[in-house]
């Protein structure tokens, strides 16, 4: 990681890249990096809480402002230099500070006898307009699997511990995501705490991961219960999906045999039949963390902030991973991909970014991606590759219907054999699993307040026929969805039932 970060920090230098924006919080480990390149050429600092300093010592250097900083080293020379900003991204949009870098990016193209690279290393990314066309971004990359095993390794070496084979193999999987500063403050909290390193530290790991989540308003834990016995149908979802969990459960041992790592799956198809159950269900079923991706939070106001939000939450899921990230009603978030105009723009930057990291993603993150309108979809999302399988959810069939009011009379403690689910299944034709469910609680309702011991099946059918079903309330919608559905023929998620 190091020597390629190296080697790109150069390569950028020797390009005659003018502003360098290095969005990362260590900045101990960005001055080692500098240091490195920087043997022939003059480096001056400021930083937001010292203002003007000596880059070695960090002392100060006297009582400068950014614009007497930059005016100051906006002067032609015969030596190459260094600018190291830090922290100065609340400073980028005052119109002063701007011009003064704007000048300095101008000269270093204009003056032979001017070669001055500006980095700006800073824990948030602002990127102005106006700097925009000058500034390369440089990305931090995180510990691949190889030298998060080299630095357990060198850390039990340096404690005089041994870690066995076995819980080294799995604590380089949890890590997987974190930075190096993470990944040895975890080591030295599970040494302090039993002077070990085991299999039971995974949980410091979960612990820190949960916090980045929580620090990063981008992504949301959902907290669930549900299982697949919640899912009345959809069986060749839930085959397919148990498929999928053999594999992700054993993991190494399916990529040592030659089994790709599971991408995701894309579920598509009517509202309240069962799309966002599935992502919980998959969840639960993995036996892994269930996050939340809100498409929405990730717009900003400054050029190149969406997308660096969109880099941030995903880098922050492969953090967390293994885990399963939930899309939900992901064609609302990527509306307008393609179209013309500067909003919709970022949102294609953003759609192709995340396109990008599904095509090439190489962690056990599981993409649980919903949708109503399949239509509203660009078509390069539906290309294969990008997810291992696209299902289709129609409305549930007599059977399914059957298993749905089970479930939910079960649920609430109100199933009993006198109840006909023959009539029920005929009177709930073109009912979604969540019409039945508003049925069903509204029925148990309704019999409380009537102190009535127990529900009947009059009960639910006097309700079923008072309730508006979706397949009437949408009629012409459902219609054009499912004629979407049948030109792409996505494999159905529900068996075959004669109604």
């Amino acid at each position: 990681m190091r020597t390629s970060m190296l080697s790109k920090l150069e390569s950028y230098v020797d390009a005659l890249r003018t502003i360098i924006y290095i969005h990362y919080f260590d900045f101990d480990k960005i001055d080692s990096l500098i240091s490195e390149i920087s043997d022939e050429v003059s480096v001056y600092e400021f930083n937001n809480a010292d203002g003007y300093v000596d880059f070695k010592t960090k002392l100060s250097k006297g009582d400068y402002t950014l614009e007497q900083f930059l005016k100051f080293l906006d002067e032609p020379g015969d030596e190459p230099s260094f600018i190291v900003l830090k922290d100065v991204h609340h400073l980028l949009e005052e119109p002063v500070i701007v011009a003064r870098l704007k000048s300095i990016a101008a000269k270093n193209m204009h003056h032979e006898d001017f070669h001055c690279t500006v980095f700006i290393v800073s824990s948030k990314l602002v990127i102005p307009t106006e700097l925009s066309p000058y500034i390369t971004l440089l990305d931090v990359l995180l510990p691949s699997f190889e030298e998060i095993d080299d630095m357990i390794r060198k850390f039990a070496d340096a404690q005089q511990i041994e870690v066995e084979e076995d819980v080294r193999k799995e604590l380089v999987l949890s890590f997987k995501g974190l930075n190096e500063f993470e990944i040895t403050q975890i080591l030295n909290l599970a040494y302090q705490a039993g002077g070990v390193i085991n299999a039971e530290d995974k949980e410091l790991v979960l612990q820190e991961k949960e916090q980045m989540i929580k620090k990063s308003g981008m992504l949301e834990i959902v907290n669930f219960k549900e299982d697949l016995h919640d899912i009345g149908g959809l069986e060749n979802l839930k085959e397919w999906l148990k498929k999928k969990s053999k594999i992700f459960k054993h993991l190494d041992k399916a990529l040592s045999f030659g089994v790709d790592m599971p991408k995701g799956v894309l579920i598509v198809g009517m509202p309240g039949c069962g799309k966002s159950l599935a992502a919980k269900a998959t969840a639960k079923l993995f036996e892994v963390p269930l996050l939340r991706l809100d498409i929405g939070k990730l717009f900003g106001k400054y050029v190149g902030e969406s997308e660096e939000n969109m880099r941030r939450a995903l880098k922050i899921a492969e953090a967390v991973s293994p885990c399963i990230l939930w899309v939900d009603e992901i064609e609302k978030a990527f509306s307008g991909v393609g179209d013309g105009g500067g909003g919709n723009s970022v949102t294609t930057r953003l759609f192709g970014n995340f396109l990008t990291w599904m095509q090439d993603k190489e962690s056990t993150v599981f993409v649980v991606a919903t949708a109503n309108d399949i239509s509203k979809l660009p078509p390069e999302f539906l290309r294969k590759g990008r997810f291992d399988e696209l299902f289709a959810v129609d409305l549930p069939h007599a059977e399914e219907r059957r298993n749905i009011f089970e479930i939910h009379l079960k649920r609430r403690k109100q199933f009993n054999r006198e109840i006909d689910t023959i009539r029920l299944i005929q009177n709930s034709e073109g009912f979604s699993g969540a019409d039945i469910e508003a049925v069903v609680k509204e029925t148990i309702e309704n019999a409380f307040i009537e102190n009535k011991p127990k529900i009947t099946t009059e009960d639910l059918v006097k309700v079923l026929k008072e309730t508006k079903s979706i397949s009437v309330s949408l009629k012409d919608k459902i219609v054009e969805m499912r004629a979407s559905m049948k030109r792409m023929d996505i494999s159905a998620a529900s068996q075959n039932s004669s109604d």
